[in-house]
């Protein structure tokens, strides 16, 4: 088995990538990936093996996010309401166009699979590569691959039908 410092130095950027996908916060995210690191080390006996040690790892870390939701009693947060995270240098009429764009972007991609939108949100928000996503998802690269193009693709035809 590796060391934890070995665990730590190549896994750490994928738990980070992860977090951030999911809580849209760089401090947020540091301070999560801080903590699965702690725990999966703490717990490193419960690992079976059944999976990649990544995919395992972001699990603790999305556990954790969803233990800091419950806790700061958030309800659901939504890209809608991280949107004020992209900046926009247009007026503000530009700006407006820009944010609905948005808007609507993001409640199309609510009508998709749960892992349809995972894998389109990690490599949107992400900008992972497939060959990472596959790994936190615990699939192929290919398998993201066409997730992503088959997503893209149901939101061609919820745009259309709208």
């Amino acid at each position: 088995m590796q060391s934890i410092e070995e665990i730590y130095k190549e896994n750490f950027n994928i738990v980070f990538k992860y977090l951030f996908c999911l809580t849209h916060d760089l401090n947020i995210s540091e301070e999560l990936a801080q903590e699965t690191f702690y725990k999966a080390f703490k717990n490193i006996d419960k690992f079976k093996g059944e999976s990649k040690l990544s995919t395992w790892l972001c699990q603790i870390a999305k556990n954790l996010w969803y233990n800091e939701l419950k806790k700061k009693k958030y309800k659901n947060v939504s890209f809608e309401e991280n949107l004020d995270l992209v900046e926009v240098s247009d007026g503000p009429e530009e700006q407006t166009i820009s944010n609905d764009n948005k808007i609507r972007l993001y409640s199309r991609l609510q009508k998709l699979d749960e892992q349809t939108r995972e894998v389109i949100y990690l490599r949107i928000t992400g900008e992972l590569n497939f060959k990472e996503i596959g790994a936190i998802l615990n699939k192929t690269e290919n398998w993201a691959r066409v997730t992503y193009y088959r997503g893209k693709q149901k939101l061609k035809e919820v745009d259309e039908n709208e």
